[in-house]
């Protein structure tokens, strides 16, 4: 072989070599990649844990709130409130299909929260939950077969109950470790850094946080073993939207929506629904034979999309003029001051007439015209009104109180991961109540203190002048 053949040779040799060797790199590189970013998946969910506590948590309150018991209750006591009736609607029918798409919203924000921790899912058919979710919801297709009976969910929401107790566990001794860690330094930091430089007391207050910072962390280590901390994404991800496929199944069983037939497990079946199916409903769904029937998708939307639209008041009621917690507000004073309109005094009442809208203010001057000018002394009268005002305000001061108790919980759920507890429905608000009718109510009662404060002046006046009569004599 010549010397120029020979250097080819190796020439290409060296490159073959080369090549191979890129090859070898990018394949282990990729290998690398991947099993870093199967590791991760693998992995516990970590302190996203504590963002999950508060989903399942909220799961198991809609599961909970769609018991038979509770489906009972909602029919049978809270859309027949008397203050629901008469400023909201008396329309069973709206009332329950405002009730449907309250839980339909809630249940619509839990599965947001579930789709993106779905990417981190390593099982292909977990991270396509969003559209699996929107097919069950809109047309009943479960090809995972992720709907669960009555019994098997009972059994899951057990489990998430204790998931949830035990990440609550160790989310306080977390933060009661990390105040002991804080402590601790601040100690040192005190005694210039050296045991030599502190005094036995405070060596011995060092030696005793010392051991409690020991302790919490085996605990601490404990409750991330059996905690969600420890559950991989799959794991925790599956038990989620497994729940809220039941939930969904459970809601459109309980309120009988779609009049097509969908997949519906057996045991699920059983539970009475809220329609009797000889029932004629005519709102919030086109109605077939009875039950909730869910318009088509060309027509007004998606089962969720519906649900969504039907929670946007009309223009008629306090909650499209954003008025609804004034207005809860204002009732409430006005419920104290009705208790005891004695004890009211002057700068009260400028207070109270600076909450009036100036509607009310309008109703109330046309109401009050020419009243001023007479005595207020008719003792029967005063009577009857604060029999007037007491009948008023018992139906009318549970929304109010309702009112500031459902955003309350809104409120404190956006802060923290608890779920709300208390079962205050939207319709059970003055967000869906009629303005004219509340503020009619309002007035009524301001006409109302309006004639016993001027009488309780009177009483008084006269009071005050027998006793100056008496004194003279």
């Amino acid at each position: 072989m010549s010397t120029m053949a020979l250097e080819s040779w190796l020439s290409r040799v060296k490159s073959a070599i080369s090549t191979g060797l890129d090859t070898v790199r990018t394949t282990v590189n990729a290998d690398a990649a991947g099993s870093v970013l199967d590791r991760q998946k693998a992995s516990g969910v970590g302190i996203l844990a504590f963002e999950i506590a508060g989903l399942m948590s909220k799961l198991l309150h809609l599961w909970r709130s769609l018991s038979d018991a509770q489906i009972a209750r909602l029919r049978n006591e809270t859309i027949a409130l008397p203050g629901v009736r008469k400023i909201v609607s008396d329309d069973e029918s709206f009332l329950l299909g405002l009730a449907c798409a309250e839980l339909v919203e809630s249940l619509r924000l839990v599965a947001d929260s579930v789709s993106v921790l779905s990417q981190r899912c390593s099982d292909p058919g977990l991270r396509g939950f969003c559209r699996s979710f929107r097919e069950f919801s809109d047309f009943g297709h479960d090809a995972n077969r992720w709907a669960m009976g009555w019994k098997e969910m009972d059994s899951k929401a057990k489990k998430m109950d204790r998931y949830v107790a035990s990440t609550a566990a160790l989310y306080k001794e977390m933060d009661e470790l990390s105040e002991a860690e804080h402590s601790l330094r601040k100690i040192v930091h005190c005694g210039g850094g050296c045991n030599r430089n502190m005094s036995t007391s405070r060596l011995a207050m060092v030696a005793e946080i010392q051991q409690k910072i020991f302790w919490q962390k085996q605990q601490v280590k404990y409750l991330k073993q059996t905690s969600l901390w420890s559950c991989t994404f799959d794991a925790v991800v599956s038990l989620l939207a497994r729940s809220v496929f039941t939930v969904v199944a459970r809601i459109k069983h309980v309120f009988l929506v779609g009049g097509e037939s969908y997949p519906l497990p057996r045991s699920l079946s059983g539970s009475a629904a809220v329609y009797p199916s000889s029932d004629t409903v005519s709102l919030p769904w086109k109605v077939s034979s009875g039950p909730l029937v869910l318009p088509s998708k060309h027509e007004q939307g998606g089962f969720l999309e519906t649900s969504s639209t039907l929670l946007a008041p009309p223009p008629s009621t306090l909650g499209a003029t954003a008025l609804a917690l004034h207005y809860a507000n204002l009732i409430i004073v006005l419920e104290k001051m009705i208790r005891s309109p004695r004890a009211v005094g002057a700068d009260a009442r400028d207070d109270l007439y600076g909450m009036l809208t100036a509607s009310v203010r309008g109703q109330l001057r046309a109401r009050l015209k020419g009243v001023g000018r007479g005595a207020a002394r008719d003792s029967g009268l005063a009577v009857e009104w604060r029999a007037a005002l007491a009948r008023i305000a018992e139906w009318l001061g549970p929304v109010a109180h309702d009112t500031i108790r459902w955003q309350g919980e809104r409120s404190f759920e956006r802060r923290s991961a608890a779920a709300p507890r208390a079962n205050v429905l939207l319709l059970q608000t003055l967000y869906f109540a009629n303005r004219v009718k509340v503020e009619t109510a309002v007035t009524e009662l301001l006409v109302g203190l309006n004639y016993l404060w001027r009488f309780e002046r009177e009483m008084s006046a006269l009071a005050l002048a027998a006793d100056h009569g008496g004194l003279r004599r």
